[in-house]
């Protein structure tokens, strides 16, 4: 027995070396045949390498908050359709490369609905990477200095959902609105992208000086989205 749990530490199935254990510990070993007890032992690390799978997924989405489906409170006065919120849900739109634009004021809930869609995407096995739109600009900015902002671009071009936080917040300069551009031309019709803004979608325009930049970026991200406006006093007065 000594030598086989050796063996699994050694094959690195953790998974089969913790339910081996347990199965001796519960004296089960000796009750089950031996199909079924290969049949836990393979399920036993089918279930740890998703779970290991996760929290990879979720250390690399770089989430600021922690929220979940679960935890959302559907109200149809506040802009929370609960039809629409349950099939975005589904992570359907993260296959298909739709985008998702949630606006509203501050403290309403954007960012933890944001979040939630991406941990819901993680649950499915999507790689998601979450990011305050500014920090996310002087993170390229610095990449370029560097001469890696090619591979950024690389690497933001093939996660399967970005989410963009803080959309609107300050206006983009020239080099900025072009690494915009980039980003969202990049991901068009191919990745899943979510974007956060206090401002309203109609209002977007005016966050770019030039008006053929603003309509090239803005029919890539706003025509085939799914809209969700979210209402009502802040949140965290509650």
């Amino acid at each position: 027995m000594e030598q086989i749990k050796s063996s699994l530490t050694r094959l690195k199935l953790s998974g089969m070396t913790v339910c081996l254990k347990t199965m001796e510990e519960t004296r089960r070993i000796h009750e089950l045949s031996f199909f079924d007890g290969l049949k836990l032992l393979i399920q036993a690390e089918t279930d740890q390498r998703e779970a290991n799978r996760l929290e990879r997924l979720m250390k690399n989405a770089n989430f600021r908050y922690h929220a979940s489906m679960e935890e959302l409170a559907y109200n149809p006065a506040r802009g929370m359709e609960q039809s629409q919120i349950i099939d975005l849900a589904t992570s359907n739109y993260v296959r298909k490369g739709e985008s998702i634009l949630i606006t509203g004021a501050a403290g309403c809930g954007k960012s933890f609905l944001a979040t939630a869609f991406g941990t819901q995407a993680c649950k499915h096995g999507y790689a998601v990477y979450y990011s305050n739109l500014q920090k996310l600009m002087a993170r390229l900015k610095m990449a370029r200095l560097e001469g890696k902002s090619m591979a950024l671009f690389d690497k933001l071009a093939k996660t399967d959902l970005l989410i963009l936080d803080d959309f609107g917040l300050f206006s983009l300069d020239h080099q900025q609105q072009l690494d915009f551009m980039e980003i969202i031309e990049d991901r068009h019709a191919r990745k899943a992208t979510i974007i956060a803004s206090q401002l309203p979608v109609a209002n977007w325009f005016e966050l770019f000086k030039e008006e053929t930049l603003a309509d090239a970026i803005l029919d890539r991200i706003v025509h085939t989205s799914h809209r969700i406006e979210l209402k009502g006093e802040s949140l965290r007065k509650k």
